[in-house]
């Protein structure tokens, strides 16, 4: 087939290998602009942008996709279907019509669940045990279209967002691959938007620890909140992103919210809502590098009774 294919991040990348590794023609790629990054704000290509350039491909980055020359340049390629990954715009019905077969998207969840840009990230901060990756038509409201295929898997215990993502990667270039080679057999069949659930764009804000809630919906927030906005708290005034926690099996924390438990070697302990407790077992203080609580509370004067948040 011959394949416009748009997407920007390094999850988009596989399905984009599978495209061409199952003999399909890409005619083009489409990624965002490259934006400023770390602290010389130097641009930065997206990694989408990095694989096709290395692969002879014609890059597209348009600033704008609403005007009449961009959609006419997409058109122009007569293609017989646009693939989407993560390229991270809500494309106009133009883009969705021009191709042949129409505009298919791969996304990261079970839909309906966890419509929107961060389904891997809310799906883990929301306690569940499951996802996946769909296969749709892109239909004009957000990833409302017509399901192809799906694909279920569980999540790890102690599986981060960044972990789950490379999973659920490699899970949707397979199934990418398999939806356009049985496209002319597949009968596309509509969601249930009554069972519709939004995973919203993640803010920094999001990232806040809240004390008040059990320690298990927090380190749900620890693990799903990575790689950004990081699950993050405050003690002594200064920022404390907690990057690996687990919560401890007590009968009672009997502490207040945010209030220190214990203290000492490689013990700290913080109490939390419903009389439950989290240890904590990698933090980074603001402006160092992560480190174990061993070494972080070497460099500090935590005690029994300080309160975090």
């Amino acid at each position: 087939m011959r394949i416009v294919f748009m997407g920007t991040p390094l999850a988009a990348v596989i399905t984009l290998q599978r495209c061409l590794a199952d003999g399909h023609e890409v005619v083009a790629v489409w990624t965002q602009p490259d934006r400023p990054a770390g602290r010389g704000h130097k641009l930065h290509q997206s990694e989408v942008k990095e694989f096709a350039l290395s692969h002879g491909i014609n890059v597209v980055q348009p600033q704008r996709i609403k005007t009449e020359e961009t959609k006419q340049l997409f058109a122009s390629y007569n293609a017989d279907v646009a693939v989407v990954v993560a390229y991270g715009r809500i494309l106009p019905s133009e883009y969705l019509t021009s191709p042949k077969r129409g505009a298919i998207n791969v996304h990261f969840s079970l839909l309906p669940r966890y419509r929107g840009a961060a389904p891997v990230n809310w799906a883990i901060v929301n306690g569940e045990e499951k996802t996946g990756v769909t296969t749709m038509f892109i239909a004009e409201e957000l990833d409302s279209g017509p399901i192809l295929l799906q694909r279920e898997t569980s999540i790890g215990a102690k599986e981060t967002a960044p972990e789950l993502m490379t999973r659920l990667s490699h899970i949707g270039a397979e199934l990418l691959g398999e939806t356009l080679s049985q496209l002319d057999q597949l009968t596309p069949r509509p969601q249930r938007h009554h069972d519709a659930t939004l995973a919203p764009m993640l803010t920094k804000e999001d990232g806040r620890i809240d004390w008040t809630l059990d320690a298990r919906s927090i380190e749900c927030a620890v693990r799903g909140f990575q790689a950004w906005p990081n699950a993050y708290t405050s003690v002594g005034g200064r920022r404390l992103v907690v990057w690996k926690a687990e919560p401890l099996e007590v009968e009672t924390a009997s502490g207040i919210s945010g209030q220190v438990l214990a203290a000492h070697g490689e013990e700290l302990v913080i109490g939390c809502g419903d009389d439950s407790a989290l240890r904590l077992l990698e933090v980074q203080p603001e402006a160092k590098r992560v480190m174990t609580v061993r070494d972080f509370l070497n460099g500090t004067h935590l005690q029994i009774g300080d309160q975090f948040g």
